[in-house]
């Protein structure tokens, strides 16, 4: 998974988190895991709250690790129960997949893959994505009446296109594949981090950049994304993950998880992303007033 906020957590400090939470989880509690990128802090704090509200079950959450592969391993190993994972996970050599990117048959791999191979059970959608997606100015995009990607093809020789090394140096899902399956070129290419792509586009440093999907800062710098109407990026919509073992001790948790499946689409996971990100407002403050938002509490 892609994230917006590069806060990788260094392998030793992994360790003594893990190391500090070993055996925990078990009984009465339940640990939920949280990558580096705000959205899953948020969803993991409503869980938090929702569970505690809900049951006698005690819930402790454990942000900031570096990547979803470390999360899927801290599930394994009981170090953690729960997390918020996305469904181009699959890409990601865990275990076999069939060729295709329609949204339906990834999740349907997702769900059957981590059942098989890791024991969990992967629930529907929450309603979002976070994937890469081509982001231009406002102003951009009215001019030249840009949707999708595919509207680019007349107008992107002349642009400048901002974007991240890694992207540029990726052969099956790369600048190069995306040229040849769109048949685009852009005019001059501009490798940068990606935290440095929003202003840099916002600015007019460069006419587009690959961002993400969701990050609040489409949002502060009011800039459009286009549709990937070939779709040349694998899905990444997001959804709960928890251990079997988990729900057969505690198969209350199925209704609650189940509340939020289907209520948190693109705008509003960018939208709350820019509370905490943008506004400086807490994950957990965020997370309750939402919650009341959509009549979970009170």
């Amino acid at each position: 998974m892609k994230a917006y906020i590069n806060k990788p957590v260094g392998f030793l400090l992994l360790l003594a988190l893990l190391a500090g939470v070993s055996g925990c989880g078990r009984g009465n509690q339940i640990i939920i895991g949280a990558q580096t990128y705000t959205e899953a802090k948020i969803i993991a704090t409503m869980y938090q709250i929702l569970i505690e509200e809900q049951t006698n079950l005690r819930v402790r959450t454990m942000p900031d690790l570096a990547s979803s592969p470390v999360i899927i391993n801290a599930m394994k190993n009981n170090d953690v129960q729960m997390a918020t994972l996305y469904t181009g996970e699959i890409f990601n050599n865990h275990f076999p997949v069939q060729e295709g990117r329609g949204r339906e048959q990834v999740l349907q791999q997702a769900k059957d893959g981590f059942d098989e191979y890791f024991n969990f059970k992967w629930f529907d959608p929450y309603g979002f994505e976070n994937t890469y997606a081509f982001t231009v100015r406002q102003a951009e995009a009215e001019k030249y009446q840009l949707e999708q990607i595919s509207d680019l093809h007349d107008v992107a020789s002349t642009m400048r296109l901002g974007v991240d090394m890694s992207w540029l140096e990726r052969s099956e899902d790369g600048y190069r594949a995306f040229s040849e399956q769109y048949g685009i070129q852009f005019g001059e290419t501009f490798p940068m981090e990606i935290g440095l792509v929003y202003e840099a586009v916002a600015h007019n440093n460069v006419d587009i950049v690959l961002a993400y999907s969701t990050d609040p800062r489409l949002k502060e710098f009011n800039l459009t994304t286009l549709k990937d109407d070939k779709q040349f990026f694998p899905p990444y919509d997001a959804s709960p993950v928890i251990k079997k073992e988990v729900l057969e001790q505690h198969p209350e948790l199925n209704e609650i998880i189940e509340q939020l499946v289907g209520k948190i689409d693109g705008e509003t996971m960018t939208s709350l992303n820019y509370e905490v990100d943008i506004n400086k407002r807490s994950e957990k403050a965020v997370a309750r007033e939402f919650l009341k938002e959509i009549g979970l509490l009170k």
